[in-house]
C-alpha cells in the first residue's frame, strides 16, 4: 500500500528570504520570533514531503529485533555486524563498532555517531574502514577516539545511473515495493531507526548523538537532521549547493530512484518548480550545530551555491540565538574529505557532545 501523501501547505515563494512565512490565505508575514519561525518550518518539512513522499507513522516502529552476527577485534574496538527491523517485513545490514573503554566501564555512557556511506557498492563496509577511500573511514576513526559508531547500509534495488546492483552493501529491500515513492524517505526512515537502535544501548548516551556523512551520507544527515532533533551535532561532507546550482540547474542526478524521483516525473527535473532548497533544510536543523565540509573544486556540488545556503539559514541561526551555529570548511581540493577537515570535524563533534579530552 502507498504512504499517503502530505496536504499542500502554503508556500513562501523566496527559498533564500527565510525569515518569512505564509499564512493559509498565502499572505506573507515577517518572521519575528522562534514562534514565527516554526510555522515556516513546518512549511519546509511539509514540501520536503511533497518530493520525498510522508514520513512514516509509529505503525512501522515496530521492535528492532536487533541480532549480531558477527564480532571482529579492532585493537582498541570491537566492530560488530548488527542486523534490524527498521520496519514490518524488513532488515537492515550495519556495523556498529564499540570501544573497547566503553564496554570496560558500565557506570558511564558514551556518545555516539551515526556514520552515513557515501554511494559506494560497499556501502557501509566504507566508513566502517573496510575498504573503499581511506578518507572516508570515519566511522573507524571517531570509534578510535572513543565513540560508539554505527553505520548501516542505504537502500536496496537497482539504480543503475550511479552503478549500484540491487542495493548498497547487504541491502536488497527495494523501498518502491514497499509503497515509497522515493528511495530517501526510506533511507531517512531507516536512519531514525538506526537512532532509535543507539538509544537502545545501555553504554550509549541518547541525549549526545550526531550524524556524519560525505556525499550521498552528507545529504542524508541534512535530510534526518532536519526531521529528526534528536542529534545534537550534524557533519555533513560535499553533501549539497542549491538546487539551481546543482549542474547548471538540470536535476537529473537528484531524480532517480535512488533519491527522489518526482523531481522528474512532478517537478520537471526545474530548481524553479522545487517546493524546498537546501537553504531551508539547513534552517529546518537550527539551532543545532552544523560542521560543513565544502571543497573549492567539487564537481557535484557547486560552493558558490554552498555559501549561498549557509548565508540564508544563518538569519535563521541568528533568530534563534542560542545553538552553536555553523561552521563550514572550503578546503583547497575535489569532492573529497581530507584528513585535515576530518579531524577539524571531529574537534567540533567533541565540544558539541562533551566528548572528555584524551
Amino acid at each position: 500500500m502507498a504512504l499517503s501523501q502530505p496536504k499542500t501547505t502554503p508556500l513562501e515563494p523566496d527559498r533564500f528570504n527565510l525569515l518569512v512565512y505564509a499564512d493559509e490565505q498565502g499572505n506573507l508575514h515577517p518572521v519575528r520570533k522562534p514562534s514565527d519561525w516554526q510555522k515556516r518550518r513546518q512549511h519546509i518539512l511539509a514540501a520536503m514531503q511533497q518530493v520525498m513522499g510522508s514520513l512514516p507513522g509509529k505503525e512501522k516502529r515496530v521492535p528492532l529485533n536487533p541480532q549480531v552476527l558477527e564480532e571482529q577485534d579492532c585493537g582498541s574496538f570491537l566492530r560488530r555486524k548488527i542486523a534490524f527491523t527498521p520496519e514490518p517485513n524488513d532488515r537492515l545490514m550495519a556495523w556498529l563498532l564499540v570501544p573497547k573503554s566503553v564496554l570496560n566501564n558500565r557506570n558511564s555512557k558514551t556518545p555516539a555517531m551515526l556514520c552515513l556511506h557515501q554511494t559506494v557498492q560497499i556501502g557501509k563496509d566504507e566508513p566502517a574502514g573496510l575498504g573503499g577511500n581511506p578518507n572516508l573511514h570515519y566511522a573507524k576513526e571517531l570509534a578510535e577516539r572513543g565513540y560508539v559508531t554505527f553505520a548501516p547500509d542505504y537502500i536496496g534495488g537497482d539504480i543503475p545511473e550511479v552503478g549500484i546492483k540491487e542495493g548498497f552493501g547487504e541491502s536488497r529491500t527495494d523501498p518502491y515495493e514497499m509503497g515509497y515513492v522515493s528511495g530517501t524517505m526510506k533511507g531517512i526512515w531507516n536512519h531514525i531507526r538506526s537512532l532509535d537502535f543507539l538509544q537502545s544501548l545501555p553504554f550509549v548516551d541518547g541525549e549526545r548523538i550526531g550524524v556524519i556523512g560525505h556525499s550521498l551520507g552528507g545529504y542524508n544527515s541534512l535530510f534526518l537532521a532536519a526531521f529528526d532533533e534528536r542529534m545534537k551535532v550534524v557533519v555533513t561532507s560535499c553533501g549539497f549547493t542549491s538546487f539551481v546550482r546543482y549542474r547548471g540547474g538540470d536535476l537529473t542526478g537528484w531524480s532517480h530512484r535512488g533519491h527522489m524521483p518526482r523531481i522528474a516525473t512532478v517537478y520537471g527535473k526545474d530548481p524553479k518548480r522545487m517546493p524546498f532548497e537546501f537553504s531551508e533544510v539547513l534552517a529546518a536543523i537550527a539551532p543545532r550545530a552544523l560542521f560543513i565540509n565544502a571543497p573549492l573544486h567539487d564537481h557535484i556540488f557547486d560552493v558558490v551555491g554552498v555559501g549561498e545556503c549557509v548565508t540564508a539559514a544563518l538569519s535563521v541561526y541568528a533568530l534563534l540565538g542560542n545553538g552553536s551555529g555553523i561552521v563550514v570548511h572550503y578546503p583547497n581540493c575535489g569532492h573529497d574529505f581530507p584528513k585535515f577537515v576530518r579531524e577539524a570535524a571531529y574537534r567540533f563533534v567533541d565540544d558539541i557532545l562533551q566528548m572528555p579530552k584524551a
